[in-house]
């Protein structure tokens, strides 16, 4: 088994960045692709905290190779900064990176709309929840065949064209805002051409690149971005992200053919959160989401909003191991669950509607105690636990519960931030 598809199973949030980091220690090549640089992996190496938004999280390898798939939207100024961070730290060093040449790009107009939108829709309580990086508006583009590619900064007469009609269509919805922000294309050419001079080295067929190194027997770990129910098509729409965030989406994303893919793993917490509106229907408020969320340090890697967090969604874990096929679940911050008195898990919603639907704001979860909580040794042990055996029973218990239930074998325990807080059940290759 050569390839795997790595992706959020809940709303996002879910730890992706540690996973990946673990299992690209086995990768040789790491490739994003969906999403911008709305998502935010936490990385933990050495007891040192790294952000990255748009670098795939297999960058802490030296030598193994980053790619960034043409289903990404990338702002070029944002990962300008990244990369220069990044390389500050040492890492990035042997021309690790690959960029799609199909890769959409995020510009300073797309940004400022994404903020303006959000402000009126705040007005009128209709806010979606964006991150204000002008993601969804660079997606729109793309829809509307008037988005700018990364291949577009090396044809300035295309770039231009591109540059017109975007100018065209938006610079009228800048005027009904009341802004005096227009797009400005002779400007955008000429930083188009500082953006590609700097990208051009790692610029590629990425679609050519994967296969020729799958074809290879190459181990590819495939990375997505946000979480399966935030997922444009299968995801609580319109409270969704504006890319596919399930695993369907690494075809399109990279430039490959279904058969390529050999395994999926999903990820989730031990619990849920969620950021921004839309649908949760094991949000705990006040003292008990408080105390979850302080737990678990849970406040946006990109933003610094808190999120809401509530009790693990068995539902919604099993909507998402269908739409994505998944033949293994991660389970993180298990240490975090472990640190409180007593535990909840939803086993089934009382209005029989299943994730996916319009109505799932108004389902009332079922919910049952999980046993074996309030040690309050539980979670030093668990902390220290480097094998299976060494789990406490109660939370050995809470895996098997959740495996069964979902229908999914766990692959991966985390009971810890660190990388050596972690279980594998499973190679992943």
């Amino acid at each position: 088994m050569s390839t795997l598809v790595v992706v959020g199973a809940q709303w996002g949030d879910e730890g992706k960045g540690k996973v990946v980091d673990v299992l690209a220690a086995d990768a040789q090549i790491v490739a994003r692709f969906a999403g911008g640089n709305n998502a935010g992996h936490t990385l933990v190496v050495d007891g040192k905290q790294i952000v990255t938004h748009l670098v795939p999280s297999g960058c802490h390898y030296p030598g193994t190779l980053c790619v960034l798939g043409a289903g990404m939207v990338i702002d070029p100024d944002v990962f300008q900064a990244e990369v220069a961070e990044l390389q500050s730290h040492g890492l990035l060093l042997r021309d690790e990176l690959r960029v799609s040449l199909g890769a959409h790009l995020i510009l300073p107009f797309h940004r400022v709309l994404d903020g303006l939108r959000e402000d009126r829709a705040s007005a009128s309580d209709n806010q979606i929840g964006t991150t204000r990086r002008g993601v969804g508006p660079a997606y729109e583009s793309k829809a509307a065949r008037r988005g700018i590619r990364v291949r577009d900064l090396y044809e300035p007469a295309r770039l231009r064209e591109r540059l017109e009609q975007c100018k065209a269509a938006l610079d009228p919805e800048f005027e009904r805002f009341g802004s005096s922000i227009r797009v400005e294309v002779d400007d955008l050419v000429e930083r188009g051409k500082r953006w590609g001079a700097w990208m051009e080295r790692w610029v590629c067929d990425v679609g050519a690149l994967c296969q020729t190194a799958i074809d290879s027997g190459h181990r590819l770990l495939f990375e997505g971005a946000q979480g399966a129910m935030l997922d444009l098509d299968h995801g609580t729409y319109p409270f969704v992200t504006s890319s596919s965030a399930t695993a369907g989406g690494v075809c399109p994303g990279i430039g490959i053919g279904p058969t390529a893919i050999h395994r999926v793993w999903g990820i989730t917490k031990a619990y849920t959160t969620r950021v921004g509106a839309g649908p949760f229907p094991t949000r705990l408020d006040g003292p008990q989401g408080k105390a979850l969320r302080d737990a678990g340090h849970e406040y946006g890697a990109t933003t610094g909003r808190p999120r809401d967090c509530g009790w693990l969604d068995l539902p919604a874990l099993k909507y998402s191991a269908r739409i994505n096929g998944l033949t293994g679940l991660c389970v993180t911050k298990l240490d975090v669950l472990a640190d409180l008195p007593e535990v909840e898990i939803c086993v089934a919603y009382e209005d029989g509607l299943v994730p996916g639907t319009d109505d799932l704001g108004r389902v009332r979860p079922v919910l049952e105690k999980v046993p074996g909580w309030g040690d309050p040794d539980l979670a030093r042990r668990l902390r220290a636990a480097r094998s299976l055996a060494e789990v406490p029973a109660p939370v050995r218990g809470y895996l098997d519960f959740i495996a069964d239930r979902v229908g999914v074998p766990i692959v991966l325990a985390s009971v810890g931030p660190g990388r050596a807080q972690t279980i594998s059940l499973a190679e992943p290759f």
